[in-house]
């Protein structure tokens, strides 16, 4: 069973950044993809950027490219999201998760979730 926990949410005006952080436990990663989720109220649950644990295959939604960055420290077994040059409309919930290579997300672990909030 994989066990996430995010941190580093708050509040921050536009154009601001904030450094999510997600600690996994359980098991071993080396065959998990990773990923980050975001959902805004009254919206549906979107893939924001997501990778291999390995470090390949790496996926960034095009709203955020450019903007944000997903890493890990594999010594820690944390993943980080990177937010820079936030907007309003970055303003969700958002939620680290992990699946087997080749399963899909919703059978998968997730985290508690942080809210994000971005003011103009």
């Amino acid at each position: 069973q994989v066990q996430l926990v995010e941190s580093g949410g708050g509040s921050v005006q536009a154009g601001g950044s904030l450094r999510l952080s997600c600690a996994a436990s359980g098991r071993t990663f080396s065959t998990y993809r990773m990923g980050w989720f975001r959902q805004a109220p009254g919206k549906e649950r979107e893939a924001v950027a997501a990778f291999n644990w390995s470090g390949d295959n790496t996926y960034y939604t095009n709203s955020v490219k450019g903007r944000f960055t997903i890493s890990r420290d594999n010594a820690k077994n944390m993943m980080y999201l990177q937010m820079n040059s936030l907007k309003p409309e970055d303003t969700a919930v958002y939620y680290c998760a992990a699946k087997a290579v080749g399963g899909i997300w919703d059978a998968g672990s997730w985290g508690q979730g942080t809210q994000v909030t971005v003011s103009s």
